[in-house]
């Protein structure tokens, strides 16, 4: 299957891709949307990347990075995530990360299309899922734009250091 869209185009996950996953994963700013609580080193990523080789069906997780075509050739500008992967109930959690010079051009919207393609059409899911804190206007921009709606919501469930917020699930049926 071609994983290329209008914008960008999803790939495997390969090892050149290390020093630009340890720079996303390490963006104290992103944590909260991802649920980090401490640094990756470069050799659990390094873990993470070999993993990749084995089947969705095996690690029940897939990422693939977001690339775009630039004047310096192809450029990793974000990665999109499947994770708790279901087969038996056909679903899969969504995540979507993009680097903030690439942001708001449209590439998140783009590669969520080509993830949900994937999502329908190789792996035969029913429906995908993700959620976000009330106050991501982006993410919720994005998700809603996509088809996906609110399925329920977790009163003051994140803790941030200027107080709680609520976290937003939302739900696609492809």
């Amino acid at each position: 299957m071609n994983l290329t869209s209008r914008l960008c185009r999803l790939r495997a996950l390969e090892m050149e891709d290390l020093e630009a996953m340890y720079g996303w994963e390490n963006d104290v700013d992103m944590w909260r949307v991802s649920g980090t609580t401490a640094p990756f080193s470069r050799h659990v990523l390094s873990q993470l990347i070999e993993e990749q080789q084995f089947d969705i069906y095996a690690t029940r997780q897939l990422r693939l990075v977001v690339e775009i075509d630039s004047p310096e050739g192809c450029e990793a500008v974000g990665a999109v995530d499947l994770f708790e992967f279901d087969p038996q109930n056909r679903r899969a959690g969504v995540g979507i990360m993009i680097t903030k010079p690439y942001r708001r051009q449209g590439l998140a919207a783009d590669a969520l299309q080509a993830v949900e393609r994937y999502a329908r059409e190789v792996l035969h899911l029913h429906q995908l899922w993700c959620s976000t804190t009330a106050d991501n206007e982006a993410s919720i921009a994005l998700f809603r734009g996509a088809g996906y709606e609110e399925c329920g919501r977790r009163r003051e469930w994140i803790l941030t250091p200027q107080g709680t917020l609520d976290e937003v699930m939302w739900q696609k049926i492809l």
